[in-house]
């Protein structure tokens, strides 16, 4: 923990967000592999602060259960009737058991552009300028809708926060803004919540008046300046939504570029906040990568591949693939258009090729299942092939069982494995063949019905049709040979 770190970090997500138009609390939207308020508790962490606390109020069964969901579960407060930002702030410390002696950071939970490095910032402002109360402002294009920063005119101090809606036609002329980010002393600032008014056009608690009565109890009031307005960015519609998650996968997307990663097209390129990767990884477009996705060195994916929560190992290579919960060896190969679901291990070297399906299967070095196949509730051994069109009839209508083929197997095309079954080491299969028994190791296994040729059907069945025709030429032709 650094000498700037908070007491304590206030997350505000009490709010509706009924802009959103959804049936889904506000905070709660996803963008970038977390939710709104998901990236701002994970912005909070870098601060290592000692208490965490995110107030809810809206919907706070759905949103408490989300946090609690968290690897390391957060801890909530209830606000159980919206009287405002004070208000809220309020209940986030008696969560916390009242005034806290140390540096209070309030933050909302619908900004998640706001990266943990500007919170340090203004946390180290606030403990050098020895404030009472920092503010976080930024300067915008255009600043309707935000609280407006009133500045004195000779010395530049904050005096007061304004809203927009109680706003002068001067002061909604300001471009510096509140993000609604603070620093606090938190003895103070348990202070100054008891003071708080509700005479404004709202009947509400705003937290902004804090600033005004502790500048005029004589306290020092300051601001920190966010270098790029756009991470104060809140979110109340979807068009913000959207904004926000393209300003945010530019930002993962050049940060795994700086960490040595080739993005062919970051335009057509989606990352989650959650990946992560080593050098000399290769994405081409068109491709997603999601959740806790892993890739290691030197591997290759996409183009147009849809990669979630799968280990891909170092120098491997996913054409046109679409994988979920997977698990991808080193130098394995996928695609294009493979499908593996959860559960699915390849192994080193192994292949996954054109138009096949593995679901909870393992497939061991070297392994190879090249074509059209469903490979599902399996287990292959080493340096095996699969032939094309291969199905592994795991479900009997009620439950799944499972198919194990050893390793130097060579099966044939049109093969049916209908578990439970298991095929030994160094087995061949011929073609179109249904398994339905165990294969000693060593074996060669035929299923299929002994073929029948009826000459003369076609002509005795289908008289005058077009295979009649033709085979009628047919036998003329070979009649006329000498």
């Amino acid at each position: 923990m650094s000498t700037t770190s908070p007491a304590a970090v206030v997350v505000l997500a009490a709010g509706e967000g009924t802009r959103m138009k959804s049936k889904t609390p506000k905070v709660l939207h996803e963008i970038s592999g977390r939710s709104l308020v998901g990236h701002v508790v994970a912005a909070a962490r870098e601060l290592g602060p000692q208490h965490l606390v995110v107030v809810v109020g809206h919907a706070s069964e759905q949103v408490t259960a989300h946090l609690a969901a968290d690897e390391t579960p957060v801890r909530t407060a209830f606000q159980a009737e919206r009287k405002g930002t004070g208000n809220a702030v309020r209940m986030g410390l008696d969560e916390l058991g009242g005034a806290v002696e140390g540096t209070v950071i309030v933050v909302c939970g619908d900004t998640p552009l706001l990266s943990g490095a500007t919170l340090s910032a203004l946390a180290a402002t606030h403990t050098a300028d020895a404030n009472a109360v920092t503010v976080l402002t930024a300067e915008v294009p255009d600043s309707t809708g935000y609280g407006r920063i009133v500045r004195d005119a000779a010395t530049g101090a904050v005096t007061e926060i304004v809203e927009h809606k109680d706003a002068t036609d001067a002061q909604r002329a300001i471009r510096e803004i509140n993000s609604g980010v603070f620093a606090f002393d938190g003895r103070l600032l348990d202070e100054a919540l008891g003071k708080v008014r509700t005479d404004n056009s709202q009947g509400e608690e705003y937290l902004t008046d804090v600033l005004s009565i502790l500048r005029e109890d004589g306290h020092r009031v300051g601001a920190s300046v966010a270098g790029d307005h756009r991470e104060i960015l809140g979110i109340n519609n979807r068009l913000q939504l959207a904004e926000a998650r393209r300003l945010l996968n530019e930002r993962l997307l050049e940060r795994a570029m700086l960490a040595g990663v080739t993005v062919v097209d970051p335009a057509s390129t989606l990352i989650d906040a959650t990946v992560t990767y080593e050098r000399d990884v290769v994405v081409h477009p068109g491709t997603q990568l999601l959740g806790t996705t892993h890739l290691a060195e030197d591997c290759e994916v996409g183009p147009n591949s849809r990669i979630k929560d799968t280990a891909v190992g170092a120098g491997a290579r996913l054409d046109t693939t679409t994988a979920d919960g997977a698990e991808i060896g080193a130098g394995a190969t996928a695609g294009p258009y493979a499908y593996l679901r959860p559960g699915t291990r390849l192994g080193v070297k192994a292949k996954a090729g054109t138009y096949v399906e593995m679901k909870n299967a393992t497939i061991g070095e070297g392994s190879k299942v090249p074509h059209l196949s469903y490979v599902g509730d399996a287990t292959i051994g080493d340096h095996t092939n699969i032939g094309a069109a291969s199905v592994f009839v795991n479900y009997d209508g009620v439950a799944k069982h499972h198919t194990t083929i050893g390793s130097h197997c060579r099966t044939g095309s049109d093969n049916m494995f209908v578990a439970p079954v298991t095929v030994g080491d160094g087995v061949y299969t011929a073609a179109g063949s249904v398994i339905t028994k165990d294969v000693p190791a060593g074996s060669l296994a035929v299923a299929r019905g002994q073929q029948r040729n009826i000459e003369g059907w076609v002509a005795r069945k289908r008289p005058g049709s077009p295979a009649a025709q033709a085979a009628q030429a047919a036998g003329q032709e070979s009649d006329g040979e000498s």
